[in-house]
């Protein structure tokens, strides 16, 4: 595989980590980094880089996982990969890393499942209306609201139509193109 690509390589080299059961997985991570560039394969080695770091967790050695999921982490958000930024700041959680959180602003505030409930609590649903249609505990709707007001920037249920309308796009117009 070495003669074919490096990226084939490391790629190799991580599949038999995650394999290996010892001390030997983390020798065959620190190899597998070594063979590129993260600037040359940001994806491939941040998913490398992602893969250790939950081995090193794992094995509760903290401070180097939380060195690899820091480095996977800012990769993907840099990319775009949201699932994958979402994974490493998991994993950077699980090690007890407290995450940089800003308030984001604008729909991306909010998960698809946050944006869901606040629609449905501010047509005028109750929790466990909510609840019901969502398959969930009207608790656990309880709870998101809890975590959706402060995204919001609201304190009470009576201000999320407002909130949400806030947040919708503009209607396309004349001159503005249809996303």
């Amino acid at each position: 595989m070495a003669r074919l690509s490096p990226r084939f390589h490391m790629l190799v080299l991580a599949c038999e980590a995650l394999t290996t059961s010892d001390d030997a997985a983390l020798d065959l991570f620190e190899r597998a980094l070594t063979l590129v560039e993260p600037a040359d394969r940001p994806f491939d080695v941040a998913r490398v880089r992602l893969l250790y770091g939950e081995r090193l967790r794992r094995r509760r050695a903290t401070g180097r996982a939380q060195e690899q999921l820091l480095l996977a982490s800012k990769t993907f958000e840099e990319l775009g990969a949201a699932p994958w930024a979402a994974r490493a700041t998991a994993g950077l959680r699980a090690c007890g890393h407290a995450a940089a959180a800003g308030p984001r602003q604008g729909r991306g505030a909010l998960t698809a499942q946050e944006w869901q409930i606040a629609s449905l609590a501010a047509s005028g649903l109750t929790n466990k209306q909510i609840a019901e249609r969502l398959f969930l505990s009207h608790r656990t709707i309880g709870t998101h609201l809890y975590q959706i007001y402060p995204k919001l920037g609201i304190g009470s249920r009576a201000a999320l139509p407002d909130a949400l309308a806030a947040l919708q796009p503009a209607e396309p117009g004349p001159g503005r193109p249809v996303r």
